[in-house]
């Protein structure tokens, strides 16, 4: 009995066609026929399976749903975040990254004199809110590059939370709780806060990076770049032609040389030994690849990152308060460790 939803004679050249693909690749005889049939045929199915997957994360509420596991497993793993960042403050302007998620960053800019901030891709709306509460600011604007739920999960509770806060991004891109639409060109004034969106196509179809004019406040224009661009490195490009995604890089390409660049992700490590595949007498890459390794060695040096190592808690002995049965707790070697570099700094 054919399936109803399709005729008798449709079903039949299906089936044969069917049979003859499982003929070609199973068969021994046509070993050489079948390789690169079964690579076609395999490939053609990966990009169906992950175009199928894209709509759904995408468009479906399985995304948020994928989202809120992700944000869920993240903060178990990361309970300070993925990474070590730094705040860059300029003449009354302050840049403060917040890692996110399991590789992400969102970031606050923040008008020092008017305490107003902006954020960038608040993927995780509970550590952008700390950030809010311990710098003392006002949250006025969001700043979404693109759609994807791990730059814009955090756009409805901190959109609730504060009222008077406007959600802009590109009308193109789908972006959850939009209330103001930006084009290719558009600034968002906030304080001394310029800041000018671009259209950057590629990765989505409405991806949108933010320029923040340094003129204002007499420093570099800084450049929070979503998922176009990296440290070395590029977003891949799910809604586009590399004809796209070639001419948004070439956007950002004629910026200054002094702006500075604030990615999505960190993903600065495995670029850069991508870099070195493809470039390996390239010094300059050589020298940067040098500086991240030296970032990500802080937990092998730094002792207020090892009170956890037997060796180190030898050394130092236990601090001060009731120890446990190991002898001396990581948070008693933590106050120790205090303790003496007060002391060395005083000698």
């Amino acid at each position: 009995m054919a399936w109803l939803g399709w005729p008798a004679p449709c079903l039949w050249v299906a089936s044969c066609g069917l049979l003859l693909v499982l003929v070609l690749l199973l068969s021994s005889r046509s070993r050489r026929a079948r390789r690169p049939l079964r690579g076609l045929f395999m490939a053609r199915s990966k990009q169906l399976l992950f175009r199928i997957g894209y709509s759904l994360y995408t468009r479906t509420w399985l995304g948020y749903l994928f989202y809120r596991q992700q944000l869920r497993r993240a903060r178990n793993r990361y309970p300070k975040g993925h990474s070590r960042t730094q705040p860059r403050l300029f003449n009354g302007v302050k840049v403060l990254p917040i890692p996110v998620l399991s590789d992400n960053y969102s970031y606050l800019i923040i008008d020092t004199q008017a305490r107003l901030a902006v954020a960038v891709d608040p993927s995780d709306p509970q550590a952008v809110q700390a950030s809010i509460e311990k710098e003392g600011v006002t949250l006025v604007a969001i700043l979404c590059t693109h759609k994807h739920w791990d730059h814009s999960g955090g756009n409805r509770d901190l959109s609730r939370r504060h009222q008077d806060c406007r959600v802009y991004g590109s009308p193109q891109d789908g972006i959850p709780y939009l209330t103001h639409p930006l084009c290719h060109q558009d600034v968002v004034s906030v304080g001394r806060l310029q800041i000018r969106a671009l259209a950057t196509p590629g990765h989505t179809q409405g991806h949108l990076v933010y320029l923040l004019d340094g003129e204002p406040y007499k420093g570099p224009s800084c450049l929070f770049s979503g998922d176009l661009l990296f440290l070395s490195g590029c977003g891949r490009t799910f809604e586009g032609t590399a004809e796209t995604m070639l001419s948004s890089l070439d956007t950002v390409l004629g910026l200054e040389d002094d702006t500075l660049l604030w990615p999505g992700h960190e993903y600065a490590e495995e670029n850069l030994g991508f870099a070195g595949v493809v470039e390996p007498e390239n010094l300059a890459r050589e020298r940067k690849m040098q500086w991240v390794q030296r970032q990500r060695m802080e937990r092998s040096y730094n002792p207020f990152l090892r009170t956890h190592c037997l060796v180190l808690q030898e050394t130092v002995g236990p601090g001060p308060g009731p120890a446990e049965n190991d002898g001396c707790s990581r948070a008693q070697l933590l106050e120790k460790l205090r303790r003496l570099k007060d002391l060395h700094k005083s000698k």
